[in-house]
């Protein structure tokens, strides 16, 4: 292994495991703001739940790529990253008025709401992604 490399191994592990804790945060607060349990339900076979969930973290991981790509420190990251988060969260919010039953359409397992619900996520994600850029 060229020796270039080597000396940018600590880098790469620091804004890999700052990413890995602001993906766990991010999912430990999402889940904790949606009245149902997706873990539970995508457990119990719900696709609904599965889609989106997956949405809301592509919608969230998209721009915490981009930071990471074109950021000079970890507080760069921490700071955009938790900004990601906030922004995805209050995209559920605007969702749940836009989707009056997504509340109870997920829990259901209607595909539908879900899939609507992840594409919104994920194109939230991508213009949060894209206003990151500096």
């Amino acid at each position: 292994m060229p020796s270039h490399l080597l000396t940018m191994l600590p880098n790469f592990f620091a804004y890999f495991s700052v990413a890995i804790v602001l993906v766990a945060v991010f999912l430990l607060v999402y889940v904790n703001v949606t009245p149902y349990d997706e873990f539970a339900l995508i457990r119990a076979g719900n696709c609904a739940a599965a889609v989106s969930l997956a949405g809301a973290l592509l919608g969230f991981v998209m721009p915490v790529v981009n930071v990471i790509a074109h950021s000079d420190t970890l507080v760069d990251l921490a700071a955009w990253g938790a900004i990601a988060g906030v922004i995805q969260i209050l995209a559920y919010l605007v969702a749940r008025l836009a989707l009056p039953h997504i509340n109870e359409d997920i829990p259901a397992g209607r595909a539908a709401p879900a899939i609507l619900f992840a594409v919104f996520s994920v194109s939230v994600g991508l213009i949060n992604a894209a206003c990151m850029t500096y």
